[in-house]
């Protein structure tokens, strides 16, 4: 296998037009796979030593916008009163455990767009964008357009995830995350995440390929469970040793009563 890590994104750029390369961030996935023979790539680019891909900055508005680089541990530590990045930021505090949390990236959780993890939830729930470079400049894409099924997203060939954008929300807004899982720190059996006032906007990890957006839902306890049973009956979670599909579907009603109505909670008057 060849290694390579380039200073720049230019030099990135040029490295990853071979088929078989991938690029290397935190590597709490990529090498998990190459230890249990899943991947094997012939070109490994890894990108820790691009200054561009560091660092968050906080916008006038409250707004954030995440280097791809910027570890889970660094999320989880973000203090913000905006309730988008302080979504982002209860997602990063329950991913896995603090080992995890230090080397793994946002830019490589999202890459990888695992259909169990957190970031994808948060991030389509509070109207996030992507940040793509390539040899061809650079795009945004918004974060519901960006996750297209089963770790698949809309990166082409020679791409990569340069930053995550988060707005901040509407203004007096509260935030909310919510994840059932098999232990601490494990992929979700089902999350959501919720963001809003009197109207919450809600996705719903761990149900299908993608977070399942529903916008516009009324905070009411008796309306947030009436939306959870209206997609229980339309998703199509999978089975798996976290949980069968009915059982998901069970518990979904519930896990957004609880997060719209922790979202509501929190938002100020």
């Amino acid at each position: 296998m060849n290694y390579v890590a380039p200073d720049s994104l230019e030099d990135a750029y040029r490295a990853l037009v071979d088929v078989d390369a991938v690029c290397l961030a935190g590597g709490q996935s990529l090498i998990a796979a190459m230890n249990l023979g899943l991947a094997a790539p012939g070109s490994m680019v890894s990108l820790r030593r691009i200054d561009a891909l560091r660092g968050v900055d906080v916008g006038p508005d409250g707004g954030v916008r995440i280097g791809a680089m910027t570890t889970h541990a660094e999320i989880a530590a973000l203090a913000t009163t905006a309730a988008g990045p302080d979504l982002v930021a209860q997602a990063a505090r329950l991913i896995a455990y603090p080992a995890v949390r230090s080397r793994g990236t946002i830019g490589g959780s999202v890459a990888l767009a695992d259909p169990a993890a957190d970031y994808p939830v948060a991030l389509q729930a509070a109207d996030a964008s992507i940040e793509i470079g390539g040899p061809r400049g650079t795009r945004m894409v918004k974060a519901r357009a960006f996750f297209r099924g089963l770790f698949e997203t809309d990166l082409q060939r020679g791409e990569i995830v340069i930053a995550i954008h988060v707005p901040p929300g509407a203004p007096g807004a509260g935030a909310a995350y919510e994840k059932l899982s098999l232990v601490v720190g494990d992929f979700a059996i089902v999350a959501v995440a919720a963001i809003g006032m009197d109207l919450v906007d809600l996705a719903v990890g761990g149900c299908g390929p993608t977070p399942i957006v529903v916008t516009g839902v009324r905070s009411s306890g008796e309306a947030l469970l009436a939306a959870g049973r209206t997609l229980a009956a339309s998703c199509d979670p999978p089975s798996d040793h976290r949980g069968s599909a009915a059982y998901r579907r069970r518990v979904l009603p519930e896990m957004l009563r609880r997060a719209g109505r922790a979202a509501a909670s929190r938002a100020s008057a």
